[in-house]
């Protein structure tokens, strides 16, 4: 596939197109994701962005990377990206945050570094579980973050790392938090 076309896939697109190049169903892709087949469906049609850990485990379960499954072009050596294309590019997930995947166009990347933004009140309780580690920066505002059974108050200039097969979750406690997450 061209470069070009690639520009143009939304995640769901690679999923379809990397599940069916396997030749697995709907239903196997659901199992090893622990999501329902109807998630899958939907996240594939573009009806829904899934959370990043819904995507970690579908990435994990089609034998990828999440950088993968978000990587728009082929092989590039730098990718910059200005402050207002991330503002501007923030894609709101089924858990109620924001999300921006950096370097996107980077060719299999070994970490995933992610702008969040997420609102008091928009924000659905959860905790998640998924292979990897994870660093949280705080750039503006403050949060809870719970990892395992303790929880953090996180604020402007905090950091937080920890192991992801802890479970783990966000909740807003100003209005609004931004944060960058990197994924490896």
């Amino acid at each position: 596939m061209a470069a070009e076309e690639s520009n143009t896939m939304n995640i769901g697109d690679r999923i379809r197109i990397l599940r069916t190049n396997q030749k697995r169903t709907l239903q196997e892709v659901a199992d090893g994701s622990e999501l329902s087949k109807s998630m899958i469906s939907k996240i594939e049609n573009n009806k829904t962005v899934p959370s990043v850990a819904a995507l970690i485990k579908i990435a994990h379960t089609l034998g990828t990377t999440i950088s993968s499954l978000l990587e728009t072009e082929a092989f590039l050596n730098a990718i910059l990206t200005t402050k207002q294309k991330a503002e501007d590019n923030l894609r709101q997930t089924e858990k109620g945050y924001f999300f921006y995947p950096f370097g996107q166009e980077y060719h299999q990347k070994k970490m995933q570094p992610m702008l969040f933004v997420a609102r008091k009140g928009e924000v659905k309780p959860h905790l998640l579980q998924h292979e990897g580690e994870e660093f949280i920066y705080i750039i503006s505002g403050e949060m809870k973050m719970t990892v395992g059974e303790i929880d953090y108050h996180l604020k402007t200039g905090d950091s937080l790392y920890f192991n992801c097969l802890q479970k783990h979750g966000i909740m807003p406690i100003s209005d609004e938090v931004h944060y960058l997450d990197i994924f490896v």
